[in-house]
């Protein structure tokens, strides 16, 4: 290991944004340990922990889980990792969150995920599903065979509440309400690097590039 500098990095990317599979082949391709909030507090409201029941009561009542308990267990998490190079996910997600973070970490790059709110919409909206079987199609990848319908029970499909229009938009525009300004903090600091696209394939070659010029010595053998 020596005394080379750790790299510390951060995604961020709107839901639908193709951040968990620009993730998983970042973990892939380079010696970084990924760490994703929504992971980890599904993982400690499994095990039960003091901090997954404190959160567990707050998603109980359909409200957010609030900064300082998601702080205090992703900081609990990040002490626990030691000296290795890692991805965040998921947080930090508030500007609260982004300080509490750096009072502990120095961190490098924070990679921005700037995917068109209509590609999003478009990808979220795209699946049906046939409510008895659990079967599901795509409009764009594997629609049915008449639109609308079922292929083998000729039954109509529905589209689940997540994935209706009006509640993706709702969703995309709080995420951007909450986290514009974590996206300006970073900015101001110079370390935010922003990929736009519409599609995830096209935006993983810079994705990559990028962090070849940030990671020559820890790429996965």
């Amino acid at each position: 290991m020596g005394s080379r500098m750790l790299f510390r990095a951060v995604i961020m990317g709107p839901p639908g944004s193709g951040k968990g599979t620009i993730s998983e082949r970042i973990v892939k391709l380079f010696a970084l340990q990924h760490l994703s909030s929504g992971d980890l507090l599904r993982v400690n409201i499994q095990k039960k922990t003091e901090i997954g029941l404190v959160a567990k009561s707050y998603i109980d009542q359909g409200q957010l889980v609030p900064d300082d308990v998601i702080t205090k267990l992703i900081l609990q998490e990040l002490n626990n990792m030691g000296s290795n190079h890692w991805l965040l996910d998921g947080f930090p997600r508030t500007v609260p969150q982004a300080k509490a973070l750096d009072n502990v970490q120095q961190i490098d790059t924070v990679i921005d995920l700037n995917v068109p709110f209509e590609t999003i919409r478009d990808r979220l909206t795209a699946r049906w599903i046939h409510s008895s079987s659990g079967r599901v199609y795509n409009t764009e990848f594997n629609p049915p065979k008449v639109k609308g319908i079922d292929d083998l029970t000729g039954e109509p499909l529905i589209q689940r509440e997540d994935d209706k229009p009006e509640t993706v938009t709702k969703r995309l525009k709080a995420y951007e309400a909450l986290t514009r300004p974590v996206l300006e903090y970073y900015r101001d600091k110079g370390v935010l690097k922003t990929f736009s696209g519409t599609e995830t394939n096209k935006i993983w070659p810079h994705v990559q590039a990028f962090l070849l010029t940030k990671l020559p010595d820890v790429r996965k053998e």
